[in-house]
């Protein structure tokens, strides 16, 4: 299984008390090959090389954090904007209908509405689902597009029925793209874990060093780093976790939709 897929599938707490456990397991470790090299060589490492080794470690994992963190919140800024665009599409499509003969705009209206509501009960869980009936409705909508040959009306609002149809087609699959497809890579979550668990054991490598058996603040440490990647964990995942994006614009294209209904 990918190592992104398998964070995804864990719990958001069950994220915070596994990564703290990583972390207090290698300051753990890292106490104890201290205690290990000070008691077989009785000599301490020197302070300041170690002090500096160990400051440039947790810099390292803090703009590595920070580097993951912008490049998941511009993506859920990304998401949101894809929402607004699709419901703005949706909402004109409707509207462009109403000047469609009335066979096919009454059923490109219908279309449009089962379309709605598809997109705002899609969830992580129904998501294939939720895709084959999206495809099945633009399949049935471009299908009255293509009817549209046979009738006689004004070719710029065929036009601009067509374009606008197009436009929703193109955003479903840029919404796809990037809320389902584009996601923190499997290595990218090895590459921070690994950095993460070096940088603890080296914390308690000096602790140990300094002939501290255990300091009262690493816990600190360790859960800040561990709600940082919680956080950056909740917002890589689209349509679930504690920070989602807002589907309002769809349900008011939704709500315009139906009271419009005949």
């Amino acid at each position: 299984m990918d190592f992104s897929n398998w964070i995804s599938s864990l719990p958001l707490w069950t994220v915070f008390v596994l990564t703290m456990a990583i972390c207090m397991v290698a300051v753990e470790t890292g106490a104890a090959l201290a205690g290990n090299v000070l008691r077989r060589r009785n000599e301490k490492e020197p302070e300041s090389p170690l002090g500096s080794l160990v400051g440039s470690l947790l810099g390292l994992l803090a703009f590595i954090l920070a580097f993951t963190f912008g490049m998941t919140s511009s993506r859920f800024d990304a998401r949101g904007q894809l929402v607004l665009e699709e419901a703005n599409a949706i909402g004109t499509t409707y509207l462009r209908a109403s000047l469609l003969p009335e066979n096919q705009g009454l059923e490109v209206r219908r279309l449009l509405r089962d379309y709605a509501n598809v997109r705002l009960s899609t969830t992580m869980q129904n998501a294939q689902d939720a895709l084959k009936s999206s495809a099945t409705i633009h399949g049935q909508l471009w299908s009255q597009a293509k009817s549209l040959v046979q009738e006689e009306m004004d070719s710029e609002l065929r036009s601009l029925f067509i374009a606008s149809l197009n436009e929703l087609i193109d955003l479903h699959q840029s919404r796809v793209t990037v809320g389902l497809q584009y996601r923190i890579p499997g290595t990218v979550w090895c590459s921070v874990y690994l950095l993460l668990a070096l940088s603890m054991l080296a914390v308690g490598y000096q602790v140990g060093m300094s002939g501290i058996r255990r300091l009262r603040g690493t816990p600190v440490l360790a859960a800040a780093f561990s709600l940082v990647i919680m956080m950056t964990s909740d917002i890589d995942r689209p349509n679930e976790g504690l920070r989602r994006v807002s589907q309002q614009p769809i349900a008011d294209v939704q709500q315009m939709m139906i009271s419009d209904s005949p």
